[in-house]
Order: C-alpha cells, then sequence, then structure tokens
C-alpha cells in the first residue's frame, strides 16, 4: 500500500470524514463516497442522531486533524450531571474533580460540516448523492447510484475502508461474499428527539418569572447549560444537552413494549398525559414536544458485533460499520475517532501489504471497541435506575475519597474512560475491580463515616498496581 495507491471510503459521517482528513494530510490519495446530499448545501437532516459528548479521545482526533481550535466554539461545557427528581429538585454530580475534567455537548451536524470542511481542505475528494449499490469483489468496482435522479456510477476502489454507520451498505456487500461473524443484539428500548428551544422562542408573557428575567438580562439557556440533565424514572429516562446556540436536545429512552413504552403513547393525549405525570419541570420548557414527538422517527437501540472487521485485503470496517453501540456512555464517536487516529498512524509511511495492516487494526481495536459496548449498556441501568440511589451515591462519595487519597492507582471508571486515553479494554477490567472493592467496603454502610478509611486504603494498596501515565 504505497501512498500512490488511491483510498477509497464509504460514508462522509463523522468517523469518515476525520479519517479522510488524516489520509489526506499523510499524502494519500482519498476519495470519499456518501449517499446523503452536501449538509452544508442541502441542510443536515435531524430527529433521529442523538447529541454528541465529546470527550478526550475525540478532542485528540480533532487536535490531529488540526480542528480543536475550530470546535471550541461549536462546544458547550457540561460539568457533570443533573438528575431532576420527581418533584423537580435537581442535584448535579460532578464528572470530575473541576473543571478541567468536563465533557462538551456538541451539535452533530454543525461537527459533520466542519469535518467536510476539513477533508475537503486536506486535498480528499468527497462525491455526494452516492448511495452504494454492489460491489464486484473480482475487480472491486463499486456502483454507486444516485437518490436525485437515479444515475449510476462505478469507481474502481483501491484500498477499500468502510465508515457508512450501524446500516453499512459495504459491510453488506461484504457479507454476500464472506462470513463476518454479524449479529446485532436489540436493547429492547427505543428513543425519540424533542428539543428545549431557547428563552428566545418563548413568548416572555408565559415565561416564570425567574426565566423571564434570565431572558431580559440576555440569557439565552432554559435550563442550567454546563450539565448533562437527566431525568431518571427506573427503566426510562429523559435526558437533554445543551446546544451552543441555547437550544437542548432533548431524548427520551422508553422500552418498546410494557407499561409504560412507546407503544403505549400511541396519542397526543397518552403522550401529554405520560410527560405531565413523569417530566413535569420539562413540560413547560417544551411547547412543541407533541408535535416533535408525532414527527421525528423512532430511534432504535442496540449493540452490533461482527467476529470479523476485514476480508483478506478487500475491505476493512470501522466506527459504527464494525461496532454500533448504544449512546449510554457518550463513547460511540470517540471510540469511531480513535479507530480513524489508530488506521491513519498504521497506515503512516505506505503500508505494503493492506492485509497486514487490516488485521492489526482489528486487533488492536475489537478488544476496546467490545469494551466499551459491554460499559455503555452497565451506563445505561446507572442513568436511569442508580443516580438517585442511596447505595450508589455513597459508592460514588467512596470512589471520590479513594481517588483522592490514591491518586493514579484508584482511578474511577468513568474517569478512565472519559478523561484519559487508556485502552477502554484496561478501564472496564480495571472497573469491575474497583466496583467489586465499593462493594465489600459500603456493604451495610449508610455513610461514608461509618468506614474504615485505614482498611480500605490497604485494601487498595494490595489489590491494584499503578495505571500507566497517558
Amino acid at each position: 500500500m504505497s501512498k500512490s495507491s488511491r483510498i477509497t471510503l464509504v460514508g462522509a459521517g463523522l468517523v469518515g470524514s476525520l479519517l479522510a482528513t488524516l489520509l489526506a494530510q499523510r499524502g494519500y490519495a482519498v476519495d470519499v463516497f456518501e449517499r446523503r446530499p452536501d449538509p452544508r448545501k442541502a441542510g443536515f437532516i435531524g430527529g433521529r442522531s442523538i447529541n454528541l459528548a465529546l470527550a478526550e479521545r475525540g478532542w485528540h482526533g480533532l487536535r490531529l486533524a488540526g480542528l480543536s481550535d475550530a470546535m471550541r466554539p461549536l462546544a458547550v461545557m457540561m460539568r457533570g450531571r443533573m438528575v431532576h427528581d420527581t418533584d423537580g429538585r435537581t442535584n448535579l454530580q460532578r464528572y470530575g474533580r473541576d473543571d478541567s475534567e468536563v465533557i462538551w455537548s456538541v451539535n452533530r451536524g454543525r461537527l459533520n460540516m466542519t469535518l467536510l470542511d476539513a477533508a475537503q481542505a486536506a486535498g480528499a475528494r468527497v462525491h455526494f448523492d452516492a448511495r452504494l449499490e454492489s460491489v464486484d469483489w473480482k475487480d472491486s468496482t463499486l456502483s454507486f447510484r444516485s437518490d436525485v435522479d437515479g444515475s449510476l456510477r462505478t469507481h474502481a476502489a483501491g484500498v477499500l475502508i468502510g465508515a457508512d454507520g450501524a446500516g453499512s451498505a459495504l459491510r453488506q456487500a461484504m457479507t454476500q461474499a464472506t462470513d463476518l461473524g454479524e449479529r446485532f443484539e436489540p436493547l429492547g428500548h427505543g428513543y425519540k428527539e424533542l428539543e428545549i428551544p431557547p428563552l428566545t422562542a418563548f413568548d416572555a408573557d408565559r415565561l416564570p418569572a425567574d426565566l423571564r428575567e434570565a431572558r431580559a438580562n440576555g440569557g439565552t439557556f432554559a435550563m442550567e447549560p454546563n450539565a448533562l440533565h437527566i431525568w431518571p424514572r427506573g427503566g426510562y429516562m429523559c435526558i437533554a444537552l445543551p446546544n451552543a446556540e441555547g437550544s437542548f436536545t432533548v431524548t427520551l429512552f422508553l422500552p418498546n413494549e410494557g407499561d409504560p413504552s412507546l407503544a403505549r403513547l400511541d396519542s397526543r393525549d397518552a403522550v401529554r398525559a405520560f410527560f405531565e405525570r413523569d417530566f413535569a419541570d420539562a413540560v413547560p420548557l417544551m411547547p412543541e414536544y407533541l408535535d416533535d414527538y408525532e414527527r421525528n422517527p423512532t430511534g432504535v437501540l442496540g449493540t452490533l458485533y461482527l467476529d470479523r472487521w476485514h476480508w483478506n485485503d478487500r475491505a476493512l470496517l470501522l466506527g459504527d460499520a464494525a461496532h454500533a453501540i448504544v449512546p449510554f456512555h457518550g463513547q460511540g464517536m470517540n471510540c469511531g475517532f480513535e479507530d480513524a487516529v489508530e488506521l491513519a498512524e498504521l497506515m503512516e509511511g505506505g503500508i505494503a501489504d493492506p492485509a497486514a495492516v487490516f488485521a492489526e487494526f482489528e486487533r488492536r481495536r475489537k478488544p476496546n471497541a467490545d469494551a466499551i459496548a459491554a460499559m455503555a449498556l452497565d451506563n445505561y441501568v446507572e442513568m436511569r435506575d442508580r443516580v438517585d440511589d442511596a447505595d450508589f451515591l455513597l459508592r460514588r462519595a467512596l470512589e471520590r475519597t479513594l481517588a483522592a487519597r490514591h491518586p493514579g492507582r484508584f482511578v474511577p471508571r468513568y474517569w478512565m474512560v472519559t478523561f484519559s486515553r487508556l485502552p477502554y479494554a484496561v478501564a472496564y477490567a480495571r472497573g469491575d475491580i474497583q466496583l467489586d472493592l465499593l462493594r465489600r467496603l459500603t456493604a451495610g454502610k449508610r455513610n461514608i463515616d461509618e468506614i474504615d478509611l485505614d482498611a480500605a486504603d490497604a485494601l487498595v494498596v494490595d489489590t491494584l498496581d499503578p495505571l500507566p501515565a497517558t
């Protein structure tokens, strides 16, 4: 694989655009084919995508692409989870020790358009309105269909890489030729996307006095902007992430069947009654939530597993095309960006054997993708069921105490995942060991004053080796 070889990427979403940028910056000739029209001209299609939480792994990829400064103005800092009780009270649970340990809410569409600009500026050629219809594997010729006029074009692939998302057309073409060991495990829950608009969109006379005053003083956010808001209700939840212009993207996660469930919310009256009962403090902030609920499609949640991400030297999959996960750790994009960085570094300087590169990429990344998939599922249970649970809060308090007493040795799993670039597999395994310690130390206790911290210190030192620096 010399740098004279043309790289063909299928998919110009977040991961595909970043990979195109990184490869073009390294001197590769890159063609990217995207089934959608150019969002910078046609507008970004919303209503189906959850806001993105940008963490250190994602920032690292943006820094390497030279885009961190461009993204800062578009990102809103989130210090922690703002938990909303059923009676409307709120409680902020910080993610880290201070504002150096935060995550950032970014709009998917604006990020994608920024990445497309960067890919083209680096020299990548991006072809829009090009839906992959088939692959002739004899000579790796791809056929693309236009959704606008139905025309068909072909392309000789060269080195072929798929970053075209969970519904990957390239993956489907590969499975027709070889067994990738694909399985999809549905969560049994779906989601609906709603919106809290900026204060400027409200009729001032209908706002509560405090928000009317905030708007008069130039405020734009209807809630605390620097937090990820959660309404945990045991088995289901709502979340809201801030956008730079003052709105919040609200997402309802609910079982597909049962009571309550998406199946039961089959009328405006049913939706209204459900929200007024379970999310009463959010309802006045969402003037069009009933219309949003009817208009926006129901999102599907589940985990995609493949035994193999590549087929010899023919093609490689990465990002959601290889390992789509549920969104509850906010790591899908961050993991995909890590994929792009890893692959670009493996291709640094040109590689003679594509099959060896693809195999090495899969060897390095698959254990980490499997680990974050498991942690994302765990985090859904935590967010919807445990953030207001007394035992969980006691373990969290002890976790913070031990982290302060043993820096570099007792490190919360959330910190390892979100604020470091330690391999996900390390964070997953280490997190399980630490959770067992926390459960043993808090068993039968009601508050942290009842815990013998000297004994806890000895247990930590005896059980945990210091973590490597990242």
